[in-house]
């Protein structure tokens, strides 16, 4: 290998962009990891077996099982003389043949071939369709672009966005590095607002009119706003009245809205929390809204779906200049088009079976018992990490991760800052080396000074949460014992032995009246009980 001084290239000679461009999701901590787990393929010994990768969204690598619809048309499709086997009838339901047919018709050259660059018409046609029925107001199918995941959509906007240096764009805080990354690739500036950790993350509008103010005193020329609704990393979902809020802030200040909606299926409380999309809001108030210019994105990789390697994803978009739609277009071309099984990956997430379907049933199923078990995760998850001493987690309301708080000991932040690392991060990696949990780092996601959080998925399996709970309590009491937070730990230990007696006592009780049948749980009336 040639020296910095005999090669081509060196970090003096890069773009300098590139080097100030962080994603945390797959930083130090994940590289750690993978070193961790390829030694201990090797034989190494390691205080467990295996490492659990909590950092990302990445839900079938943690054991999530694929669609079998997905996975039994695109089966089809990559081989379609499957067709024309005898034995297709025993392996396809009848109608995922008749849909794979359907699509092959539309796909000239099948799924080798290039499509047009703004994605093929039938799948924006069943995109505007879907959003035509969530949303409640007519959709155009050309007001859709299919992108190779939602990630290369928000890369174009904030392309078409940032003119100069100058121009910054609003992103939460904590919020998801794909933002601050693609801003630092652009050169542009990061004005972030602060989201209420203690009121369940809410977005206040006061926290984004402070960022506006602080902005324009530097000279800034705001561009965009971002929100990430449900969000990531916090598991919150925005209100209908908080996203009026913000609309109207945009509309009067001319500012573009960037819509992340990708986790608009996991909501895990829609009868107090449902989603709302931002184009709904919008709509319902149009005649009031004349200025808002509306991004919004989705993919396949979250959700049930999860299929995060298919790098399927779309935005739509409202209020824009004809011109402008033309440039996005000539910007999609210069990568020719998207990823084309993404784009059937988009397709069946819209359009998936209906009950009429013979693949219906297991369909329904298959996506039940997956954001069913999401929902017990997040409540186990939050529930857990709320036990742990000098540990705080808001509810996880939504999406895919939790972002608790964490007090570090000053001796443990010393001993950060000398190791070269943050504090939060020095914690995360005694936990990674310790327990083999893979969790992000909140100084990669943004935190109010003086606060430290670590990102955590909840998709390890179900079957495996009682060992991951194991493994984030054995940890982080070890942590602030070694550290010098033991009254910490014995508060925490004497209130678990409350807790355990308390457990006690009530299952004596039930015992009890199990034994005595009181004379109101008479034998017709039992159907009360149940």
């Amino acid at each position: 290998m040639a020296t910095a001084s005999e090669a081509a290239l060196s970090l003096h000679s890069i773009n300098p962009r590139v080097i100030a461009a962080e994603y945390a999701v797959r930083g130090r901590v994940p590289k750690r990891a993978e070193e961790i787990e390829n030694r201990i393929k090797s034989g190494e010994k390691y205080p467990f077996n295996k490492v659990m990768y909590c950092n990302i969204g990445n839900p079938h690598k943690l054991g999530q099982h694929p669609i079998s619809y997905f996975r039994q048309l695109c089966s089809i499709l990559f081989y379609p003389d499957l067709l024309e086997e005898k034995a297709v009838s025993s392996l396809f339901p009848l109608d995922i043949q008749k849909r794979a047919r359907s699509i092959l018709a539309q796909i000239p050259g099948g799924i080798g071939a290039y499509s047009i660059s703004q994605g093929f018409p039938f799948v924006r046609n069943d995109v505007a369709e879907f959003i035509t029925k969530r949303d409640g107001y007519e959709c155009d199918k050309d007001s859709i672009f299919l992108t190779q995941g939602a990630s290369a959509g928000v890369s174009v906007v904030l392309n078409l966005l940032i003119a100069s240096e100058n121009d910054g764009c609003l992103i939460p805080i904590p919020q998801y590095p794909l933002y601050s990354g693609t801003l630092s690739l652009l050169g542009a500036k990061e004005v972030p607002y602060q989201l209420d950790e203690q009121s369940h993350w809410s977005l206040s509008m006061d926290s984004i009119k402070k960022a506006v103010e602080d902005s324009e005193s530097l000279g800034v020329h705001l561009k965009g706003l971002v929100v990430i609704n449900p969000g990531n990393p916090t598991g919150t979902c925005l209100s209908e009245e908080n996203i009026k809020d913000i609309l109207f802030f945009a509309n009067a200040h001319k500012i573009a809205v960037l819509a992340d909606e990708v986790y608009q299926t996991n909501i895990y409380n829609p009868a107090e929390k449902p989603f709302v999309s931002f184009r709904h809001v919008l709509k319902k108030y149009s005649n009031e809204l004349k200025s808002v210019v509306l991004f919004s994105f989705h993919s396949v990789s979250k959700g049930f779906v999860g299929e995060c390697g298919f790098r399927g994803g779309y935005f739509q978009t409202e209020g824009l200049d004809q011109d402008v739609h033309n440039q996005i277009l000539k910007l999609q071309s210069l990568s020719l088009c998207p990823n084309v099984m993404g784009q059937i990956l988009v397709d069946l997430m819209v359009k998936p079976p209906t009950p009429e379907d013979e693949s219906y049933p297991l369909y329904l199923a298959e996506s039940t018992a997956i954001l069913s078990s999401l929902k017990r995760r997040a409540l186990r998850l939050s529930a857990a990490l709320n036990d742990l001493p000098g540990c705080s987690c808001q509810p996880i309301e939504a999406a895919l991760y939790a972002f608790p708080s964490i007090k570090i000991p000053p001796k443990a932040v010393q001993a950060a800052h000398d190791k070269g690392h943050s504090p939060d991060e020095f914690y995360c990696l005694s936990l990674l080396e310790e327990e083999g949990i893979c969790v992000v780092p909140g100084s990669g996601f943004g935190q109010k000074d003086g606060s430290f959080h670590f990102r955590t998925t909840i998709l390890p399996r179900e079957e495996d949460f009682d060992d991951l709970i194991h493994r984030f309590k054995e940890h982080h009491i070890r942590f602030l014992e070694k550290w010098g937070a033991e009254q910490d730990v014995e508060k925490m230990l004497e209130e678990e032995k409350k807790e355990e007696n308390e457990q006690k006592d009530h299952l004596h009780y039930l015992s009890h009246l199990k034994s005595s049948k009181p004379s109101c749980l008479k034998k017709n009336s039992s159907d009360n009980f149940m």
